[in-house]
């Protein structure tokens, strides 16, 4: 395969490379910089059989792509088991430490913050969106299994600590364990996505998209536990359950999603280098923001409210802005990879202007809608998304039989939603 670009990219097309190896706007952004020997042409199309333009199958491909598939079925699986059994551990220990009273209440209470948390992650997913079946993974392990994790190893922590009085240990519980033993349980579900499900975790913004999820799951139980004990231990159970919520439910219900945001967002990166060594270097690196995040904002003591003003905001504005910026990049790439697509034939230059905008897309919905061929046309965009993603890993230059066995697909899958968007 040649490392030229395509020379069936269309007559006059000014993204056919003239002066090198790679079309001149090959690397639209940062996210998804490809190195020259890696590049390949777009299968072309031109009106032929697809079977004819594409190229031939890799032997046992095919088979393999049928293999990753199943082992997403395995993985959402095993997560449910475990997360099953990890509540045989979480519940009682919730129970013994809120009533019952105080654990409907504190369980009802912190849906509230939790679907904040949610409703950002569909916002922020909504380009790409990811298996559900991943998400249900990532959700669980926060809200069962890490808590679990959690809940198992921090005893350790207090055997090999040696405190003065309960007030020390209190202090060493909050600023030392709880950044190092949440922080590691909640990001290995992270590096679980990463390896076991690498072909979804494409990037910077898949790894915020899994680590707010885990990090939602995990917040969600732990403010079962803060809402139900201000009820249950409580001389005035109204008010301090007021304050309670208002300063977890309120002021900070994506402390623990930026937390694990920051590893989420080392391992997206990772995650672009397709190597089982780095996405384990990239767990490490990015526990020691998280950690270091954690621990700054359970220091935070009497001038609480300065700290949270002068510092927490300005670190949340931040992390607004960075994914705001993330997704920007992500529409960027999308749009290259359509228009390379484009010179080989499989879309007019316009449709990717309506492929790979959000004013594009809502134009597209709104005229499919118009014909009665709505879910039609978001099948056609979550696939043209797709396959965009899936030559971004073709030129990342690893695993490229496999990955062209699913181009062939999308492509296919692709011609056949075009007839019935057009009828």
């Amino acid at each position: 395969m040649s490392s030229q670009h395509p020379s069936s990219g269309l007559p006059g097309d000014h993204y056919r490379g003239a002066d090198g190896p790679l079309p001149r706007q090959a690397n639209p952004s940062w996210m998804g910089q490809v190195q020259p020997e890696h590049y390949q042409a777009a299968p072309g199309h031109q009106g032929q059989p697809l079977a004819v333009v594409v190229p031939p199958p890799a032997q046992g491909a095919a088979l393999s792509v049928s293999r990753t598939r199943s082992g997403l079925v395995g993985l959402t699986v095993a997560g449910g088991v475990l997360a099953f059994l990890s509540l045989f551990l979480v519940v009682p220990f919730l129970l013994s430490n809120t009533g019952a009273a105080g654990f409907l209440i504190g369980f009802l209470a912190s849906l509230i913050p939790l679907s904040v948390v949610l409703a950002a992650v569909h916002i922020i997913d909504r380009w790409e969106p990811e298996p559900k079946r991943l998400l249900f993974f990532a959700f669980t392990w926060g809200a069962a299994v890490s808590v679990a994790v959690t809940l198992l190893i921090q005893p350790f922590f207090v055997i090999a600590f040696q405190f003065s009085d309960l007030p020390d240990l209190q202090t060493y519980m909050a600023t030392v364990q709880a950044p190092i033993v949440e922080e590691f349980a909640k990001s290995l579900g992270l590096l679980i996505l990463l390896l076991a499900a690498r072909r979804q975790f494409d990037g910077p913004v898949d790894g915020v998209v899994f680590a707010f999820t885990i990090a939602g799951g995990f917040a969600f139980t732990e403010n079962i536990l803060y809402f139900g004990r201000a009820i249950a231990e409580s001389a005035s159970p109204a008010s301090d359950f007021a304050q309670v919520f208002f300063l977890r439910g309120v002021m900070s219900p994506f402390a623990h999603a930026i937390f694990t945001g920051t590893t989420g967002l080392v391992m997206g990166f990772a995650a672009r280098r397709w190597n089982t060594a780095a996405s384990i270097g990239a767990f490490f690196v990015g526990l020691l923001p998280a950690m270091f995040l954690h621990n700054r904002w359970n220091s935070m003591g009497q001038g609480f409210l300065l700290d949270y003003i002068v510092v927490q905001v300005p670190i949340f504005v931040l992390a607004v802005g960075g994914i705001i910026f993330l997704r920007v990049a992500e529409k960027r790439l999308t749009r290259q990879r359509l228009l390379e697509y484009s010179a080989a034939g499989w879309f007019t230059r316009a449709e990717v202007q309506l492929l790979a905008t959000h004013g594009g897309r809502r134009t597209a919905l709104a005229w499919a809608a118009n014909a009665g061929r709505k879910r039609q046309m978001k099948q056609f965009l979550k696939a043209t998304t797709q396959l965009a993603n899936t030559r971004q890993r073709i030129l990342g230059g690893r695993d490229v039989p496999l990955h062209q066995a699913e181009e062939r697909q999308q492509l296919q899958q692709i011609v056949s939603l075009r007839a019935a968007i057009a009828g």
